[in-house]
C-alpha cells in the first residue's frame, strides 16, 4: 500500500512538474501545481486556468514559444507565448463566425486571402464554400501550422485542400505585394497586438487590405473582446471607416469581429 501511494505521489509530482515547466517555458504562471494559467497584461485583473492532464509539446520558434497540452475539460489546448488561442471544444465557435458572415455576405466569392490562422480552423471553414476557387494563406510562424497538423489535425484539415496555397512569411508584407484587386475577401486571423501583430490593427494594414480587395469585397478582422478592449475596436473602427466605404460591426460573445465592407 505504501509503495502504491509513493508510486501514485510520484507521477502527481511528475505531472505538476510538467504543468510548471510548461508555464515557465510560454512565460506565464503556473498558480497551483497541475495547472495552466494564463496571465496576461490583455486580461487585467484575470487568470484563466485549465487542469493540465499532460504536456504534449513544448517548442521555441523564432517568433514565440508553443505549448500543447492535454487539459480535463476542454481536450488539447493550443498556446502561444502563453496566451490560449486555441481548444478543441469551442474552437468552432471563432472559426464559423469570422469566416460565414463574411463569405455570405458576398455572391460567389472566389478569391480568398486568411492572414495568420497558422492552425487551420479558418481554412476549414473558407473550403466549405463550393464557390471559392483560391484560398490563400499567409502565416508567420511554420511552427504552428506543424504543430496543428501533428496535435489539431482536425483543425488542420483545411491545408489538404487543393484550392490552398500556403505562404509562410509576414502577412503584412504579403498583403503590400499583392496585386490590386486581387481578392473578393480577407480573413484577418491574428493574435492580440502586442508585439509585431499590433501592425495588423493599424491603418496602414488595412490600407493595404482595401488595395488588395476587388470593388465590394469584404474584410473580417479579429478585434478582441468587446467587453474589455472597447478602445482597441474604437481605434481598429475609426481607422476603417476612414479605409473603406461602409462597415458593419458584429460581435459573438467573447470577441468582437469586425466586418467591413467596401474595398476601393
Amino acid at each position: 500500500m505504501e509503495a502504491e501511494t509513493a508510486a501514485k505521489r510520484a507521477r502527481e509530482n511528475e505531472g505538476a512538474a510538467a504543468a510548471d515547466g510548461a508555464g515557465e517555458q510560454a512565460g506565464v504562471s503556473a498558480v497551483i501545481p497541475g495547472w495552466f494559467s494564463e496571465i496576461s497584461p490583455m486580461w487585467p485583473g484575470e487568470a484563466h486556468s485549465l487542469k493540465v492532464e499532460k504536456v504534449l509539446f513544448q517548442g521555441k520558434s523564432d517568433y514565440q514559444d508553443v505549448l500543447v497540452f492535454q487539459s480535463s475539460t476542454y481536450g488539447k489546448v493550443l498556446v502561444l507565448d502563453g496566451v490560449i488561442q486555441v481548444t478543441e471544444r469551442d474552437e468552432c465557435a471563432y472559426q464559423e463566425m469570422i469566416t460565414h458572415l463574411p463569405l455570405c455576405s458576398i455572391k460567389d466569392p472566389k478569391k480568398v486571402l486568411v492572414i495568420g490562422g497558422g492552425d487551420g480552423g479558418v481554412l476549414r471553414e473558407v473550403s466549405r464554400h463550393s464557390s471559392v476557387e483560391q484560398i490563400d494563406i499567409c502565416e508567420i510562424d511554420k511552427m504552428v501550422v506543424d504543430v496543428s497538423k501533428q496535435f489539431f489535425p482536425h483543425l488542420a484539415l483545411g491545408f489538404e485542400d487543393p484550392r490552398v496555397s500556403l505562404h509562410i512569411g509576414d502577412g503584412v508584407a504579403f498583403l503590400k505585394n499583392a496585386p490590386e484587386g486581387t481578392y473578393d475577401a480577407v480573413i484577418v486571423d491574428s493574435s492580440d497586438p502586442v508585439g509585431p501583430a499590433q501592425e495588423l490593427f493599424e491603418k496602414p494594414f488595412f490600407e493595404s487590405v482595401s488595395r488588395a480587395l476587388r470593388p465590394g469585397g469584404v474584410v473580417c478582422t479579429q478585434a478582441e473582446s468587446i467587453w474589455l478592449h472597447m478602445h482597441i475596436i474604437e481605434d481598429i473602427v475609426t481607422n476603417c471607416r476612414q479605409v473603406f466605404k461602409g462597415s458593419v460591426n458584429y460581435e459573438r460573445s467573447d470577441r468582437f469581429h469586425a466586418l467591413l465592407h467596401g474595398g476601393t
